[in-house]
């Protein structure tokens, strides 16, 4: 399996890997909170070799090997991270790739600015995390509290099998080492005394001063009109549960398959084939609707 090539973009601000022809149609992967690019290593080869496409693989500001963010670290501010990427690539119109907050970023730019997104391939996320109203002076005094604290330094591992631990530990949600150590490989950075500290701006950690109301994120869903596909792991994070119901029934034609995997199946070495063939299915459905379309 060829290594992806590493660019640079946003005059240096954005890092990101690429698979695939330069040539080839792009497609934009955004991934999840605290995650990096290397969450699309196992996914983007296999996309490659089936669709002759290309992936480009975000790392969000303060993620990866991207540059931390001055300000704050909202929902929408990714926007701009992937509406930076797109002109810096010469891309119009975006397909986007996104898995858990890079869903929530991606369905927002459907909604705000529909020309520019074409279709949206998610996995396992939909929407954007929300406060109810009654919660939001809660929820700001959290976040302007602990923006005020001391910032903490970053951790450091006299090893990789040991920071690969401490996500397997610590995680938000279930991970297995295997799962795991793509992400944390390309989020470290090596000492000179040989230990490993994360890159990660410690400010991701903290909460979120302000966030959208559950009716203003479905307001956003209902407002998408590009095809969507949502790929959910048998195990993952939306499920039955009602505010992932109501998310899914708020955008409009929205596509839902549910393939065995946890959150992060699309980097899960036994789930990530399912996500592939769910992703070539929904595209050929899609061509031959579009056929006959054309036909009557």
């Amino acid at each position: 399996m060829a290594e992806p090539d590493s660019l640079h973009l946003a005059s240096g601000r954005l890092a990101a890997l690429a698979w695939g022809e330069p040539e080839a149609p792009t497609w934009l992967a955004l991934h999840g909170w605290l995650d990096n690019a290397a969450s699309f290593s196992r996914l983007a080869p296999r996309l490659v070799e089936r669709l002759s496409v290309r992936v480009v693989a975000l790392d969000f500001s303060g993620h990866g090997e991207s540059a931390h963010r001055a300000g704050d670290y909202a929902l929408w501010d990714y926007c701009h991270d992937v509406l930076d990427a797109a002109d810096a690539l010469g891309l119009e119109r975006l397909t986007l790739l996104a898995h858990s907050m890079g869903a929530g970023v991606a369905c927002l730019l459907a909604a705000a600015l529909p020309e520019r997104v074409a279709r949206l391939l998610l996995v396992d996320g939909l929407g954007a995390v929300t406060t109810p109203a009654a919660e939001v002076p809660a929820q700001l005094r959290k976040g302007l509290l602990a923006a005020r604290r001391t910032p903490s330094p970053p951790p450091r591992y006299p090893d990789n099998e040991m920071a690969v631990a401490a996500r397997v530990a610590g995680g938000v949600t279930p991970i297995d080492a295997a799962t795991a150590e793509p992400l944390v490989r390309r989020n470290l950075e090596p000492l000179p005394d040989g230990h490993r500290r994360l890159r990660t701006d410690g400010r991701l950690l903290w909460p979120s001063p302000l966030r959208l109301s559950p009716e203003q994120a479905r307001a956003v869903l209902a407002a998408i009109r590009c095809p969507a596909l949502l790929i959910e792991g048998e195990n993952g994070i939306l499920g039955e549960r009602a505010p992932a119901a109501m998310a899914r029934a708020a955008l409009p034609g929205l596509v839902r398959r549910v393939v065995p995997g946890g959150h992060h199946l699309h980097l899960e070495p036994a789930a990530v084939s399912a996500v592939v063939e769910s992703i070539v299915a929904w595209l050929a459905d899609a061509a031959g609707e579009q056929r006959q379309g054309e036909g009557a």
